[in-house]
């Protein structure tokens, strides 16, 4: 069994010590799980498939969810994909930060990082640990949720540390990310047909005022180029109900969770209520672990509306409750 440690690393100026160790870890083909401004990553040398394997056994993730490309510098985008005209305005104006792109993939990416199809998804994190970590070690990293699969991501160290205990050699503690919900995925292959693949923490309306086109949605085949699409995810192992999906009675309510922007008129045996839909996308995943945790029977979430990261935020929860 590996000795898993998680080491504290300062969020503005990563220690270098620390980033050499993590980074050593990396190039010999082992797995770091860090922090982006999304969510925990569990980190690769995406270029390695034996490294990449490691990724799939310690999520039990399935082979055929390709995983995205993280990267430090805009010229390593030309070595992993085949770029065009979309492609290179988005990321000036999106990156570093929590939009991925999906773009034909070149023969350096193996078959096992992208999950065996002919594309691959990159994103520049906005995260200074994760930027200094990709730095040093000198490869894109590919890097998926650090959580089992199909659980709800991991927004703190410690979460990483109790389903990857064991697991993985390191983990780099850089505190709470900042949004909660993975990255926005569009497919931008076909310059007159981009894709929404999964809505996320960049919104809808930002990509398409900059671009000044709306996003088109997927066909079933288009939609597995994105991860995160095709299983049941981000579900604690409680079941989880979208408000007014089901009748229940009174005293099932009473052992039942609630989260959600607006107070419940039922009685509830716990409840978490958010300000705002960005502190309902920061706190879903940490909300569904606590409610999970206090010994509910079952978690009721209510929908915000659907604009702005509301889209992202709804895409999670239904898939929690495997509406989607």
């Amino acid at each position: 069994m590996i000795t898993t440690q998680k080491i504290k690393i300062d969020i503005q100026n990563p220690e270098r010590e620390i980033i050499l160790q993590a980074s050593d870890l990396i190039k010999h083909g082992e797995i770091v799980a860090f922090p982006t401004e999304t969510v925990y990553g569990l980190g690769a040398n995406a270029l390695n498939s034996d490294a990449v394997k490691k990724i799939f056994i310690a999520k039990g993730r399935p082979q055929d969810n390709p995983l995205i490309l993280h990267v430090s510098d805009f010229n390593q985008v030309d070595e992993l994909v085949f770029t065009n005209d979309t492609a290179k305005a988005l990321m000036q104006k999106f990156w570093p930060g929590a939009l991925t792109l999906v773009m034909k993939a070149k023969e350096i990416v193996p078959l096992q990082t992208r999950g065996g199809l002919n594309t691959a998804a990159v994103r520049m994190p906005d995260n200074k640990i994760a930027l200094a970590l990709i730095s040093s070690s000198g490869v894109p990293i590919a890097a998926p949720s650090a959580n089992l699969s199909g659980k709800p991501s991991p927004t703190d160290a410690q979460t990483v540390f109790d389903d990857m205990n064991g697991k993985i050699n390191l983990i780099l503690d850089g505190g709470a990310t900042n949004y909660g919900i993975e990255s926005t995925v569009i497919d931008i292959t076909d310059e007159e047909n981009i894709l929404l693949l999964r809505p996320g923490s960049v919104a809808r309306e930002d990509i398409e005022n900059f671009l000044n086109k709306r996003l088109n949605s997927p066909d079933k085949n288009n939609l597995k180029r994105s991860p995160g699409t095709r299983y049941k995810h981000y579900s604690p192992n409680i079941p989880v109900y979208i408000l007014g999906q089901k009748d229940f009675s009174e005293s099932e309510f009473k052992n039942a969770g609630y989260m959600g922007l607006t107070e419940p008129e039922i009685i509830f045996k716990e409840r978490i209520i958010f300000n705002s839909p960005e502190d309902y996308a920061h706190g879903l995943f940490a909300g569904f672990r606590k409610l999970e945790s206090d010994g509910v029977n079952f978690i009721i979430a209510e929908l915000p509306l659907n604009a702005g990261i509301g889209l992202g935020l709804t895409d999670r929860i239904k898939r929690a409750a495997g509406l989607q």
